[in-house]
């Protein structure tokens, strides 16, 4: 149950330093989610009726991305819940390890950002491997 992402680091993601701004990584991470997620299906929201949001956030930083580096991001689900999940990320570059994060995601009702029980297809979709090269698919992999 892992997803691999990877982002190039462009100039607009960094400071006069040439290293990424703290805030960005918390986008890299939620990005990566997402695409992982729309492996499911693209407009999943539609297609299903229920979101993830996020509840919480840690980012522990061991060396700053720069400029034109490719941060490769590797994603996990470390620990289910009744209506929440973790997720775990590895940020990395060619230098070694960058930063790892850990993101608490609420399953909620589209509209009304309910919490919900996790959705089958959401548990199901997360325990199978995926990387940024797979074709994004209208229906769950399976089907």
């Amino acid at each position: 149950m892992t997803y691999t992402h990877d982002i190039r680091i462009r100039y607009v993601d960094c400071d006069m330093q040439g290293i990424v701004y703290n805030a960005h990584y918390l986008t890299f991470v939620d990005d990566a989610f997402d695409c992982w997620l729309r492996h499911l299906d693209p407009v999943f929201e539609n297609t299903y009726g229920w979101e993830v949001t996020i509840k919480k956030a840690e980012i522990i930083w061991e060396s700053p991305a720069r400029f034109g580096e490719n941060l490769n991001l590797l994603c996990t689900v470390d620990r289910w819940g009744n209506t929440s999940f973790d997720g775990a990320v590895e940020g990395t570059t060619s230098k070694g390890k960058i930063f790892t994060a850990s993101i608490t995601y609420v399953c909620v009702k589209q509209g009304t950002f309910q919490p919900i029980p996790i959705p089958p297809e959401l548990r199901k979709h997360f325990k199978t491997e995926y990387s940024e090269e797979s074709s994004l698919s209208i229906n769950p992999p399976d089907a």
